[in-house]
């Protein structure tokens, strides 16, 4: 399976970028959401490029759409805690919704990745074996 390197992925790349940013704007919060909100709001963030990377460096196309989803999720978890964050008032709204922006694009990204994905688990499905010919 021809796969390009994680590294090389811009969603991989937008994905860290947003990692550290939501590391930046965390540091604005009260110590007193250090291990609630904050500590999650840095595990969903981590889990995005983590599982694209853990994906890739999988043997398989399934394996790697299965991490793809994960990392999906995670961006969606994460969107849900900028916004609890934003509603309690944790940090400037304007720079939460930037944060909310990014992630939009990196599910938008996934989602186009994902569905790469799939269409190439099909195409492998419909290719008979060599011992069925």
């Amino acid at each position: 399976m021809s796969v390009t390197h994680f590294r090389k992925l811009e969603v991989w790349k937008l994905s860290m970028k947003l990692v550290k940013d939501v590391y930046q704007i965390s540091e604005e919060f009260p110590v007193k959401h250090r291990y609630g909100l904050t500590s999650q709001l840095l595990r969903s963030a981590i889990s995005i490029p983590s599982n694209i990377a853990e994906g890739n460096g999988r043997g398989s196309t399934r394996d790697y759409a299965r991490f793809v989803s994960i990392a999906l999720g995670s961006t969606a978890e994460l969107e849900t805690q900028l916004l609890l964050a934003r509603e309690l008032g944790l940090a400037d709204p304007s720079s939460i919704d930037g944060l909310l922006e990014v992630c939009d694009r990196v599910g938008q990204m996934l989602q186009r990745l994902n569905q790469a994905l799939r269409r190439r688990i099909e195409s492998e499905s419909r290719v008979p074996s060599p011992e069925s010919r």
